[in-house]
């Protein structure tokens, strides 16, 4: 190896530096760049995307589909360091028509909003297609009224009870996009004609699995398809159904060394907008009905408005089955930071559901180990990793409640209330007297469920007593 490859080498290991090439099969890949192929390790399913080109073939919006797997496969290929957040990409995309990707403002919007999002220092080339994709089988659906908003719909508690609740509010049509690429109900959806039953695409890794578990490109893929849809459908409305702990929390309260986590929130769906008004030339709103609400209240809201359990067969973990099935069926962990706020919430709201929902059927156990559904402790699957991500969550919710009352804060507080007002169109003040009642009520729904818990259990132990 020569001295300048040498160098060459040494510095991208310096820098966390990785260059993936999207390719068609027969396309050679430079020296130096990791290939991922397309029908290879970027898959599109036919039927999903013939949900989403229902009405016309639209190049422009499947190339922005096809640029979010790419920066999800980049984003999954290359670890984090431990001490060190940032990485650099650089991602070279066949496209259908390069003028308009190098156009500058949809190449500063697209780079601004990635790295905002991931912490991570992005670069994108764009090159000419060989072959145009597969045009989808159009004309077999069509939406029935017009379109006013689009919704991102998992089975999830907030986007099954914002769903009904916009839905009764809405004056035109309300249309669900559906997240994840193999959701239980996707085929039948497909069959019957739904549009948006899937994000289009699944993309895996050249050999093994990923790498990188943190993923913050997700709220790029998320935000993208949720947009593209409402493009799609001529709707001017994107409904974020994330309620204030989600949306806000985890740019309030950060991990370690980690990056602030903007997924869902109004600073980052701004650039979103900003993009896709460049690429596409059309204006959409992200607009957020319950981010000064705790899933709680939300959940409270959801259940006099629909007075039916609906809400209990939501899922919240995102945990695999690997991970947490017992006697082969899959339950919520119980204990991630997803599991701990929705329990914490279905208290807040007077609700309670069964304990064999979890694999942690109890939170009010001294050991940890104790809680779990004894054949799960029985076969010792009980790892590390599920105990870390449990202290985890236990702590998140609990400096997120410390927001409300030390004075420490107060500075940086005002800060993120100065940027949501901004980003939202309200006044300083205002924004900061709803983030500081959002902020109070989390705290009253934490305490109360710490106390429903007992003073000796592991979760207090943890968050109260700092004894994990």
């Amino acid at each position: 190896m020569s001295v300048a490859l040498k160098k060459n080498r040494q510095a991208r290991i310096v820098n966390n530096e990785l260059s993936v090439h999207i390719a068609e099969s027969g396309i050679r890949t430079p020296k130096g760049w990791v290939r991922c192929e397309l029908d290879g390790n970027i898959a599109f399913s036919t039927r999903s995307l013939e949900s989403y080109f229902f009405a016309a073939w639209d190049a422009a919006a499947y190339d922005a589909l096809l640029v979010a797997a790419a920066v999800e496969y980049a984003d999954k290929a290359q670890r984090r360091r431990a001490h060190y957040w940032p990485r650099q990409f650089h991602l070279s995309v066949p496209v259908h028509d390069v003028a308009r990707w190098d156009n500058g403002r949809v190449h500063a919007a697209l780079v601004d909003a990635l790295n905002f999002l991931t912490g991570d220092s992005w670069e994108l080339a764009f090159y000419p297609r060989r072959r145009s994709a597969a045009v989808p089988q159009q004309g077999l659906l069509s939406l029935d009224r017009a379109v006013e908003a689009v919704i991102p719909f998992s089975n999830g508690l907030d986007s099954r009870a914002v769903a009904a609740l916009v839905s009764r509010s809405i004056n035109g049509g309300l249309v669900r996009v559906r997240l994840g690429s193999r959701l239980a109900d996707a085929e039948n959806l497909a069959r019957e004609r739904h549009a948006f039953t899937a994000v289009p695409f699944d993309v895996t890794a050249n050999k093994g699995v990923f790498v990188e578990s943190t993923v913050r490109s997700r709220g790029f893929k998320f935000a993208l398809v949720s947009g593209i849809a409402a493009y799609l459908a001529r709707a001017r409305e994107v409904i974020v159904p994330e309620s204030g702990q989600g949306a806000l929390g985890p740019s309030l309260v950060t991990v370690g060394q980690a990056y602030e986590d903007y997924r869902s929130h109004p600073l980052f769906t701004g650039r979103m907008e900003k993009f896709l008004e460049a690429l596409l030339g059309h204006r959409l709103r992200y607009v957020f009905p319950q981010i000064w609400q705790t899933k709680g209240e939300t959940l409270r809201q959801f259940v006099a408005a629909c007075p039916d359990d609906a809400w209990a067969s939501t899922w919240s973990c995102w945990q695999s089955q690997r991970q947490v099935s017992v006697d082969g069926h899959k339950r919520q962990c119980g204990v991630c930071a997803a599991c701990m706020l929705r329990r914490m919430s279905i208290h807040a709201a007077g609700l309670s559901e069964s304990p064999e929902r979890y694999v942690w059927e109890r939170l009010n156990t001294r050991a940890f180990e104790d809680g779990a559904e004894p054949s799960f402790r029985a076969k010792e699957k009980i790892t590390g990793a599920l105990r870390e991500y449990a202290i985890a969550g236990a702590l998140h919710l609990d400096h997120l409640s410390e927001l409300a009352d030390r004075p420490v804060h107060d500075g940086a507080l005002g800060v993120a209330a100065f940027h949501i007002g901004g980003a939202l169109g309200l006044a300083p003040a205002d924004a900061r007297n709803r983030l500081d009642r959002l902020l109070r009520q989390h705290r009253d729904e934490w305490e109360a469920f710490m106390l429903s818990l007992g003073p000796d259990s592991f979760v207090a132990d943890w968050a109260m007593r700092g004894r994990p």
